[in-house]
This record gives structure tokens, sequence and C-alpha cells, in this order.
């Protein structure tokens, strides 16, 4: 009777547990539905949908939903990591700089507002990513649709001198579509690996060429940087950790074929930055760019000098030099925008997110799923680190979700540890009733 009477109360916790997971599924729902919005922009290539707001649409179901199932979610909001805190902090902190800000306060408060999405996203992906499978969706969503965007992007501007990305926002300038290809290649490969059967391997594989070709072509000397460091990266965890050499043989290859057939615009632009043999108006110009570069790194630390405390606001530097242009170093970009605050704020967040992956590496017997994406949020996170100081991405969000990323399989990974640990056997007790005895007696095994 008692073996029953446990046998039955775990049945009754299991499907407790799986009651408690019901109410997520709308929020997950409306979350799957706000990544695919912001990651494949439907708005730009869908007739009518560019006058509907999706992305603040499926944002706020995605709340009301977490809203509804508030009390019943396996995780609360004291155990949120401590990213969430300083991702907020620099929200509010933008807010209070575009109040002040000494070049142009509504445009910098309307920017703050847009960029404050990104706290939404994180805190809900966080929340209501409870499992595995729920994961590997959000990781689908971003990485087939970076996937599509690039193919789409090939076929409507080959003929460009710089490949641009064929739609408006996060993809529209030919460095932010090689930052956004570069982030999502390390999901790619994972995938690939996971994937059973020819011709799922196949369809990855052909994503990934794509993706590969679409860089090249974008001549973006920032994200080719980028992807030899997350690239080696990568081939860390997945070739040489886990003794996949044959990974090595076929990136090489892949490198030098694509770089063959489509590298020679981003070469042009290599070589241009030595202000000789500027044989063309692209080489011109690549060489322009990179002399102007220099002059906006110079004026982006007077910025932050001459405003210290808040800096002049989001998306402001444009407006305050006389080019007109970003400075392409998105620590420098926070700092002059955000003050010195805003930048270590900066830093301390990203900061946490290689520390999940630290403890990520410290669990023992890591579920081999939750171990081959740690490796390629490893990458990803590298790649935008060394990234960051050849581009004004401080604003994009896929760095932003890399870390919410790195704190749902953290999570997931501490659950399957407690899970195995109250499974073990060396763990039980067991209830034995002993003739003659003061009643129950526990006894471990």
């Amino acid at each position: 009777m008692v073996a029953g009477a446990e046998t039955d109360q775990r049945v009754t916790v299991n499907n407790g547990v799986s009651r408690m997971r019901d109410p997520l599924k709308g929020a997950f729902f409306w979350l799957s539905v706000f990544y695919f919005v912001y990651c494949a922009r439907p708005e730009d290539w869908v007739p009518g949908l560019l006058y509907a707001p999706l992305a603040k649409i499926s944002g706020i179901f995605a709340i009301l939903a977490l809203f509804s199932s508030w009390g019943k979610t396996k995780r609360k909001l004291n155990d949120l990591p401590r990213e969430g805190l300083y991702l907020l902090i620099l929200i509010c902190l933008l807010f209070v700089s575009a109040v002040f800000s000494p070049v142009w306060k509504g445009g910098a408060f309307f920017r703050t507002l847009d960029f404050a999405k990104v706290f939404v996203i994180w805190l809900l992906t966080v929340m209501i990513i409870t499992d595995m499978r729920r994961f590997k969706r959000i990781a689908f969503i971003q990485t087939g649709s970076v996937a599509a965007i690039a193919l789409i992007s090939l076929i409507k501007g080959h003929d460009k001198p710089r490949l641009e990305g064929v739609l408006r926002g996060i993809y529209g300038n030919p460095n932010d579509l090689a930052f956004a290809i570069v982030l999502s290649l390390p999901f790619c490969l994972a995938f690939l690996l996971l994937a059973r059967g020819p011709l799922r391997k196949l369809v990855w594989i052909f994503s990934m060429l794509i993706m590969f070709a679409c860089l090249f072509l974008t001549a973006s000397r920032a994200g080719f940087v980028t992807l030899v460091i997350s690239g080696a990266v990568c081939l860390w965890h997945f070739a040489v950790k886990e003794r996949r050499v044959y990974l090595i043989a076929a990136a090489a290859a892949v490198v030098l074929l694509v770089g063959l057939v489509a590298g020679g615009k981003l070469k042009d632009r290599f070589l241009a930055i030595s202000g000789q043999g500027l044989d063309s108006r692209m080489e011109t110009s690549a060489y322009g760019s990179y002399e102007q570069r220099r002059e906006l790194i110079v004026e982006s630390f007077k910025c932050m000098v001459r405003y210290p405390i808040l800096g002049i606001g989001v998306r402001n530097f444009t407006s305050y030099t006389p080019a007109w242009r970003e400075v392409h170093m998105a620590y420098l970009q926070i700092g002059a925008e955000g003050g010195f605050l805003g930048l270590i704020l900066y830093l301390l967040f990203f900061r946490r997110g290689f520390a999940n992956l630290r403890k990520l590496r410290k669990i023992r017997n890591l579920n081999p799923e939750i171990k081959l994406f740690a490796g390629a949020l490893h990458s990803s996170l590298v790649g935008f680190a060394v990234g960051a100081l050849f581009a004004p991405e401080a604003y994009q969000f896929f760095p932003f979700f890399t870390v919410a990323y790195t704190a749902v399989l953290l999570f997931l990974a501490q659950d399957n540890s407690a899970k195995k640990a109250s499974e073990d056997p060396r763990q039980k007790m067991e209830v034995y009733f002993i003739p003659g005895g003061a009643g129950l007696t526990y006894a471990g095994r």
C-alpha cells in the first residue's frame, strides 16, 4: 500500500507539472511570432503588412499570456539572472539620457523606447522557454529566418556593387546583414549535427553555403573578421573537442571555394585600407570609409569626455558629428550615447553571458544537445565581442537574444541535474514498519 501510494503520488506530481506548463503555450506561441516577425521581417515582403505593427502586437500578446499564467510558471522573478537587472538599468539610464540630451531629446526618447522592447523579449525568453524543445524552436526560427533573408538577398541583390539586404531595418545595411549572418551560422552548424536523415542535412548545408556567399558579397570587412573569430571558436568546440576533424577540412574548403567565387569585392576593400592602387570607385570609397571611421573614433572619445555621465542619447551620434555617420565600434557607440555608466552596464550584461556558459561547462554529464548549443552560443558571443570592435551594432537584438539563450540553457541544465539527483537511488529514502518499534523508521539506501 505504501508503494502504491507513492506511485499514485508520483503520477499526480507528473500530471501537476504537465498542467503547470500548459498556461505557457499561449505565451510561447506569441513569443515565437515575435521572433519570426523580428528575424524574418514579413512586413517588408508580404503586401499589406507594412502598416501593421506586428512586433508590438506579438509582444503585447506574449506579455498578456505570461501575466495570465503568473504564479503557475516554473520560474519566478527571484530566479532571474543578474544580467536582466543590468539590461533594465541600462534602458532606464538611456531614457534619462534622452531627457537631458544636448542633441535631440525626442529622437533619443523614441529610439530608446524602440530599443526597450529587447528587455521585454529577454524576460519572456528566460521565463517561457522551459524545455529543450522550445529552445530549439526559437533558435530554429532565428536561424531559418536569417538563412531565408540571405537567399532572398542573393536573388534580388546579386548585381549590386555590395550586397545589401533587400529588406529594411536590421538587414538594410551590408554590415548589418553580414553581422546577423555570422551570429547565426554557429546555430546552423549545431542543427546540421543534430539533423537526422540526408535530406535535412543537405538543407542545412545549403543554408550555410548561401549564408557564406551572402556574407562575402556584402564585402563587409567587419563581418569577415567576425566570421574568422567565430568560426575558429566554433571549430574548436565541434571539430577539435568533439573529434570531428572532417569539419575543419570542410570549413577550409567552403571558405576557399566561396572566397574564390564571391570574394573579389571583399579582397579589394581590404587592400584599399593601404590607400595605394585605388583603381575602382568602390576601392576609393572603401579607403575613404576607413579614414572616416578613424576620425569618428576620435570624435566619439571626445564626445564621451564631454558628456561622461549620460552621453548624448540613443542614435544621436550621427547628428552630433559633421560627417553624419555612426562610429563603427559598438562599445564607443554605447559609450558616447549612454555615457561611461551605460558602457559599464553594457559590458557587464555581456560578461554575464560568458559567465553562464562557464557555469554550464562545470555541470557534470551535460545533456548532449545542451552541450552542442552551448558551443554554438560561445562561438556567437565571442564573434560578437570581437565584431563589436568594428561595427555599430550596439542596439541590434541578436546579441541580446544570445545572452538570453545562455541563461535558458543554464536553467535547463540545472533542472536536469536536479532531476537526476532526485532519481539517484542513493538519494532515495525507504519506509519500513519495524515490529515493536515506535512507528515509522526512515532509512537511506
